[in-house]
């Protein structure tokens, strides 16, 4: 049985949760209600990286491997009705968070990425490209960033990035680091567990 490691359902369950969280944008000490979008962004982070852990064990190809990231993030990215104003705006500030992992996957997958830059300068070519409205440059060289860092490198000191698409991105990048420092089991099983469907958050 061909294996599944994201489905439309672990994605809805996630919207589900949002949904009963009642998210509210404030300024208060209180973030529990915005920890959900931090355990769905580690959720399809982690179905990337056990995408990936495959593909370097010749258990999919590297066409498979790609299409099925590309398959995860037509999930992430479908339409869905509204979640209530402030909860909206959180999913699409951590889509575009995951935009930056999947493609960061996929360059990785294919090998298509600068190897030699240091990576501060790569992230300030982007900061620096999304300065001159130039969006579409500071994404391709912040995926060059994610493919480095899902290859092994460590994240450079940067600081608090002002609030921006290169932010954003860098999020999701943070994002597949904390993964790959984290638990690792994601590299061993050999797909025949059943992945369950998010409700351990």
């Amino acid at each position: 049985m061909k294996e599944e490691f994201y489905t439309q359902k672990r994605w809805l369950n996630w919207m589900n949760k949002v949904k009963d969280s009642n998210f509210k944008l404030t300024e208060s000490e209180d973030k529990n209600s915005g920890a959900v979008f931090i355990y769905i962004m580690d959720d399809v982070v982690l179905a990337c990286l056990k995408v990936i852990a495959r593909c370097e064990r010749e258990v999919i190809t590297a066409e498979e491997a790609i299409s099925e990231i590309a398959a995860i993030r037509a999930i992430v990215f479908q339409d869905h009705e509204s979640l209530g104003e402030d909860a909206d705006l959180m999913l699409e500030s951590l889509k575009t968070s995951l935009a930056a992992v999947f493609v960061s996957s996929m360059r990785y997958i294919a090998g298509s990425f600068d190897r030699e830059s240091p990576l501060e300068e790569l992230v300030q070519k982007a900061i620096a490209a999304e300065q001159q409205e130039n969006l579409d440059e500071a994404f391709d060289q912040l995926s060059q960033v994610g493919a480095r860092v899902i290859g092994g490198e460590s994240l450079p000191e940067m600081g608090d990035l002002p609030y921006s698409m290169t932010a954003e991105l860098m999020d999701g990048i943070d994002a597949i680091s904390a993964a790959m420092l984290g638990d690792d089991s994601y590299k061993d099983d050999d797909g025949t567990e059943d992945l369950g469907e998010g409700d351990d958050a």
